[in-house]
C-alpha cells in the first residue's frame, strides 16, 4: 500500500500527488499491479499495489533443478 498525507494547505494540491502515485504505479507496471486507483480519503491519498502473479510456474522449475543437480 503506498499513501501520501497532507498537511495544511498541501490539500490544495492533490493533482500533484495523484500524479506522483501514478508515477509511481507506471514504474512499477513490470512487478506490480494496481488493485485500486488512488483515492482520496480525508487528509490522505493511497493506492493499493500486489505483486504480479508468477507466470509458467516458476517455483516447479528451480525443485526440479535442485533434485537434478543433487543427484549427480
Amino acid at each position: 500500500m503506498s499513501s501520501i498525507f497532507f498537511r495544511g494547505r498541501e490539500i490544495a494540491h492533490s493533482a500533484i500527488s495523484l500524479r506522483k502515485l501514478e508515477r509511481l504505479m507506471a514504474e512499477l507496471a513490470d512487478v506490480a499491479i494496481a488493485e485500486t486507483m488512488p483515492r482520496m480519503e480525508g487528509n490522505q491519498m493511497h493506492t493499493i499495489l500486489s505483486r504480479k502473479p508468477q507466470s509458467g510456474g516458476g517455483k516447479a522449475k528451480t525443485g526440479a533443478a535442485r533434485q537434478t543437480t543433487s543427484a549427480t
